[in-house]
């Protein structure tokens, strides 16, 4: 099943439910050696510079997109509850709060509904990146539902 990906005035929401047990996908999401594996869209690889999940700690990474442009993003993590949610704030050094991101991972039997709530500053910053963040969002938990399968 695909990812449930929408623009919801200045959101942009993704659920998933992933055929794993929580822990195991709390794990792929904040192990840097996991999350260089299969965070974002198709054709993308990541190099990962730090990545501490604790309140106030940084995530720094570099996507390098198929096209051979490099995208350098920050996420500055605000709340932390393992392994239950993650709240941060996602941009790059120069905008460090493009957007705040809240993923909730809720325990489904077996399975894991992940819920991801991108909030942007305005419906006009939105308008300008849903068009490859829709698409993107949705490759991104297709890659991750992959990387579960393996596991």
């Amino acid at each position: 099943m695909k990812a449930e990906v929408s623009v919801v005035g200045k959101e942009i929401i993704g659920i998933k439910t992933f055929d794993a047990p929580r822990e195991l996908v709390w794990d792929a999401w904040t192990d840097p050696k996991h999350v260089a594996i299969w965070w974002g869209p198709n054709g993308f690889t990541n190099t990962i510079h730090e990545m501490s999940v604790k309140p106030g700690g940084v995530w720094r990474f570099i996507m390098h997109g198929p096209d051979g442009v490099d995208y350098p993003n920050r996420i500055e993590f605000i709340e932390v509850v393992k392994p239950e949610k993650l709240v941060y704030d996602h941009g790059d050094d120069s905008n460090p709060k493009q957007f705040h991101v809240t993923v909730l991972f809720e325990e489904e039997g077996s399975k894991t509904k992940l819920t991801m709530r991108s909030r942007f500053p305005s419906e006009d910053d939105i308008k300008k990146v849903a068009d490859f963040a829709l698409d993107g969002l949705r490759e991104t938990l297709g890659r991750l539902e992959n990387f579960l399968g393996k596991k």
